[in-house]
């Protein structure tokens, strides 16, 4: 397979099916999610593809592809798999056709809607796979793009001032990303990511940007510090890291809650992944310079976001904060490990730790959260759009096996031992005691704060008593549990036997600890 394109063949599948569903007449509009659904399936069907030929001894990108594209501006097609994108491209073909079943059958402008959602996809695989920063950055617009119009055209009644919100802080994200590489380009004239974490690595930045980019009294070491400033502000809103996380929780709240899977199970990973694919391996010297205030950003990030959750009745809000919260801990783990300087054995081992913490929370997060907001689309439809904390009752009386389910899903989400949650937060909190234990140490009261708002969210909504107006609340349909059940199942699985994702992710976690040593 190193010679067949499978890479840009997985890519061309959603974005074509996308264009194809988009062409439906409204005539033909009821076949936009079957069709939608089959272009998914079959993009999941690449991914399994591509990790049956994966090689799991192999430290270096797989299945590459390289082309010239752009020739005046030295841009290239160049696209590549390791063991963290090759995670979030099944974490991507996963959700995708998930969140597609738990949108409505009969939704309005149907070809308009699935449509975007296959653009969104490829955008995802795009993002994931990209190697050179114009092909990379022209995904990474295009999943705000589709996820932007879901969220303003089929959202809640508050639906235009966030679809507004999230537009205006990703795109000022991408801009100074933008500006940040355009000054990257015209020092260095590359754009690969490979070539220019070499520069990195070997600090030569501050070389380049002398000879190039010196402007009036400012240092070079000035000039990469704000360069490094763009970089990161355009990962840390898509995280998002407090305090660019305000456009979040309005976002989730308002938007249809398929989309909500797909941001919050998908693309919010995407901040976390250019952490550990551009930012890291670009700025070591310059993260390990701002290393105490981020550390004390990602802290704000996880106990502040818990805190808001605790205090939220709105369904969707408070998951919302959760995920804030959760992908706090996958910053913690990234600085943890960017900051550390011991050379042992015993200091390479909790690095490893951290990280294989750190990707392995990415994807069970995703896949819990996803699973989570699947409930919540349920509970709308059965209870008429109501969706606050104090509105129920007493379900597990007549819906056990949906309370059961949902269940399972939030102590996954709060870190029980047995479920995928555990295993990543146990390992990045081992990686991180051991590297910058005063920070795990102030990030703890995090946990603490997630199992008491899950738990009281259980007794609040499936136990006490049953209010009357919902005696009636169906349980889990056959088409409900088909998608509920796969995603349980896997959370068992993860659980207990995490190696079907760390013999995946082990060979690239010991490349990335070679690149962030400083």
């Amino acid at each position: 397979m190193s010679d067949f394109p499978i890479i840009t063949i997985l890519t061309l599948v959603p974005l074509l099916g996308g264009f194809i569903v988009l062409g439906l007449g409204s005539a033909q509009s009821r076949f936009a999610r079957p069709l939608a659904l089959s272009f998914s399936f079959l993009a999941l069907a690449l991914v399994g593809l591509v990790w049956k030929a994966f090689d799991l001894e192999n430290t270096d990108l797989q299945f590459v592809e390289r082309h010239p594209w752009i020739t005046a501006l030295n841009a290239e097609y160049f696209v590549g798999v390791d063991g963290l994108s090759l995670v979030m491209i099944v974490l991507s073909a996963l959700v995708t056709p998930m969140a597609m079943f738990c949108s409505p059958k009969t939704t309005e402008k149907a070809q308009l809607y699935f449509g975007l959602f296959l653009l969104l996809e490829a955008g995802l695989f795009g993002t994931f796979t990209a190697l050179s920063f114009v092909h990379w950055f022209l995904f990474w617009e295009l999943s705000l793009v589709p996820a932007f119009f879901l969220v303003k055209l089929w959202g809640g009644s508050q639906r235009g001032p966030a679809a507004t919100q999230f537009f205006v802080y990703t795109m000022v994200g991408s801009v100074a990303m933008l500006l940040a590489f355009l000054a990257i380009y015209l020092a260095t004239g590359k754009f690969d990511f490979p070539s220019l974490a070499e520069l990195g690595q070997a600090n030569r930045w501050s070389a380049y940007f002398n000879v190039r980019l010196g402007w009036y009294s400012i240092s070079a070491d000035t000039i990469t510090l704000i360069i490094f400033g763009g970089v990161f502000l355009g990962f840390a809103v898509k995280v998002p890291l407090v305090p660019f996380h305000t456009w979040l929780p309005a976002t989730y709240a308002e938007a249809p809650t398929g989309t909500t899977m797909v941001l919050t199970g998908l693309m919010s990973k995407m901040g976390v992944y250019g952490f550990l694919r551009i930012l890291l391996p670009l700025f070591p010297e310059q993260v390990h310079t701002l290393l105490t205030p981020l550390l004390w950003l990602t802290i704000l990030t996880i106990v502040c976001s818990a805190a808001a959750a605790f205090a939220q009745r709105d369904l969707k809000r408070l998951f919302a904060y959760s995920s804030i919260n959760h992908l706090g801990y996958c910053l913690l783990g990234v600085l943890a490990v960017a900051g550390s300087s011991g050379n042992g054995a015993h200091s390479a081992t909790d690095r490893a730790a951290a990280l294989d913490g750190v990707i392995l929370q990415m994807f069970n997060h995703g896949l819990t959260a996803a699973t989570l907001f699947a409930f919540l689309a349920f509970f709308e439809q059965r209870s008429g759009g109501l969706r606050g904390v104090d509105d129920f009752g007493g379900l597990r009386k007549v819906a056990p096996v949906f309370c059961g389910l949902m269940g399972i899903s939030m102590f996954a989400s709060l870190g029980l031992p047995g479920l995928n949650g555990f295993v990543g937060e146990f390992l990045i909190f081992k990686g991180t005691f051991a590297l910058t234990a005063w920070a795990a140490a102030l990030a703890t009261p995090g946990l603490l704060i997630t199992a008491i708002f899950l738990l009281r969210l259980l007794e609040r909504v499936f136990n006490g008593p049953l209010n009357p107006k919902w005696a009636n609340w169906p349980d889990l349909t056959w088409r409900e549990r088909a998608i509920i059940v796969p995603a349980t199942v896997l959370m068992f699985a993860l659980g207990v036997y995490p190696r079907l994702l760390t013999d995946v992710i082990n060979p690239t976690v010991t490349k990335m600890i070679e690149q962030f040593q400083m």
